[in-house]
């Protein structure tokens, strides 16, 4: 799977998505009309930054016309609170904090470059699991 994300910043957006989240880089092209995309290793899927050139680009050659969605995107992470605030720190505004969910994760929901809502999860062991009250 590859997930395509208009990026109307491109810079800012490789800046937040590479440099500071840690996606590495698989592959980048350049084509007419400033047309740029840079493909990112997500893990299990990958990240595709394109400006808006590029995004219309691909819209009319797979459909004909302009009709990608926005959406939320969710990153596995090592440590959601630590990386929550790394993410602040270049450019996401933070819109919940890191909280533990009934599925046993720790996840923090960030408004990030590139029009994207994204979520930090970080999966929990037994151990860090909140104890249930009934039990």
């Amino acid at each position: 799977m590859r997930l395509v994300v208009e990026a109307d910043d491109f810079d800012t957006a490789i800046a937040f998505y590479r440099d500071a989240l840690g996606l590495p880089e698989e592959a980048a092209f350049e084509g007419d009309g400033d047309a740029r995309v840079m493909i990112l290793d997500a893990g299990r899927a990958t990240l595709e930054i394109a400006n808006p050139a590029q995004k219309r680009m691909i819209d009319a050659v797979e459909v004909g016309r302009q009709v990608a969605p926005r959406l939320r995107v969710a990153f596995e992470v090592t440590d959601a609170t630590g990386h929550t605030a790394i993410l602040t720190e270049h450019g996401a505004d933070l819109v919940a904090p890191p909280t533990v969910t009934p599925w046993n994760s720790l996840n923090s929901r960030l408004d990030a470059p590139a029009g994207l809502q994204i979520t930090l999860f970080e999966e929990l062991d037994e151990a860090a699991r909140t104890p249930d009250p009934t039990s």
